[in-house]
């Protein structure tokens, strides 16, 4: 039987069964290095020049194992948009996690995301080649984002600490200016971060857009 989804073959060798409990098997282990590997050989060639050959000679594994986790490179193509989004959610969820206000919960989010950003630019270039490779996980990469994001602005509309607004369209526009910030100021740039004072920025623009921002300073009296 050919195995589903490129996980029910799995020898119980490869997949380390007697592995300490809560350590990684062998088998996660290897399919983690397999979709690192992708995810630096899409980033890099794109999809069309990518290959199964490039990436199990990234991964450092025989052409035959990436079958085992894989059927295909549509599939892992697949994976790796879902491991990215799944990643980035959690760096931005934890990051964000007890802070006091929301406005403190979006500064420790966007700075989560463009580390993240820095650290796996492939978030960019592979969800963009999604668009045209896969367009269903290009669309549920967003959707994920904003499903998760709604309830959380809608409960701070409910606390009063954002202004009411439709909660889904403040999520999209949120998503807009973070995606193309952390394009603009780390992937063209080749940077680490965003500049600091261009962060000062973009946080006072969600405070606007929440509704929390700080007053603007009075107008100052001309001199006569």
């Amino acid at each position: 039987m050919s195995p589903r989804r490129g996980r029910a073959a799995q020898p119980a060798a490869e997949l380390g069964e007697g592995a300490a409990p809560g350590a990684p098997t062998k088998g996660e282990l290897t399919r983690r290095r397999l979709l690192d590997a992708a995810e630096s050989v899409f980033a890099q060639l794109g999809y069309h020049e990518a290959s199964i050959v490039k990436i199990t000679e990234a991964a450092g594994v025989a052409q035959g194992t990436f079958y085992i986790y894989f059927e295909s490179k549509q599939q892992v193509f697949e994976e790796v948009v879902r491991d990215l989004n799944q990643r980035v959610r959690q760096a931005m969820t934890s990051a964000s996690a007890g802070a006091a206000t929301r406005l403190e919960a979006e500064r420790r989010g966007f700075a989560a995301f463009f580390k993240f950003t820095a650290e796996h630019p492939g978030l960019y270039r592979v969800i963009r080649q999604a668009e045209f490779v896969s367009p269903s996980s290009m669309a549920q990469h967003y959707e994920r984002i904003i499903s998760g994001y709604v309830p959380q602005l809608e409960a701070a509309m409910g606390s009063g600490q954002v202004a009411r607004t439709d909660p889904t369209v403040l999520a999209w526009a949120l998503v807009a200016v973070g995606e193309l910030a952390g394009m603009r100021w780390i992937l063209w740039d080749d940077a680490r971060q965003v500049p600091p004072e261009i962060f000062e920025e973009l946080m006072a623009v969600v405070g606007r857009m929440l509704g929390a921002g700080p007053p603007p300073p009075p107008a100052r009296k001309s001199r006569k």
